[in-house]
């Protein structure tokens, strides 16, 4: 089963049982995922629905700082909620120490040696650990390797 239809199926089940707010989540994931595939016209595979699901996610972590840093734990609990429901639909993420390790033989491969090849280094990484790694950690990971 593919993850769009995963998602489907898990939206007729938060229907089914009454979960509103699930099912709110789910509908805008949908959503964001039928936009696209309407103004790009493709069908989207597992990987541009990860990366959809990235984004709302990021989007996500922003209105809870926002929120958190405007008094309004109400609005904080509904974000986290969501973000809770759009993570469950990601794969397993790596490790710390395993996003270094894949960094450095990106590094290595690529024989990047300073920070002028980042971009370089970003790109590859990005293509290999998409949707498997938080890209602020990626991020880190490879300024830190550029800089030794």
């Amino acid at each position: 089963m593919s993850l769009k239809e995963r998602i489907t199926e898990d939206m007729k089940a938060a229907m089914r049982a009454k979960e509103a707010a699930r099912l709110l989540t789910i509908r805008g994931l949908l959503a964001a995922m039928k936009q696209k595939e309407v103004d790009e016209r493709i069908e989207l595979d597992d990987a541009a629905v990860i990366g959809i699901v990235d984004k709302l996610i990021k989007q996500r972590k922003d209105s809870i700082a926002q929120f958190g840093a405007a008094g309004r734990t109400d609005l904080v609990d509904k974000e986290t909620a969501e973000l809770q429901v759009l993570e469950s639909y990601l794969p397993q993420r790596l490790s710390a120490e395993e996003i270094t390790a894949a960094v450095a033989a990106i590094v290595a491969e690529l024989g990047a040696t300073g920070p002028g090849d980042m971009g370089k280094v970003m790109g590859a990484v990005k293509a290999k650990l998409a949707g498997k790694a938080d890209m602020g950690q990626v991020s880190a990971a490879v300024k830190q390797a550029l800089s030794r």
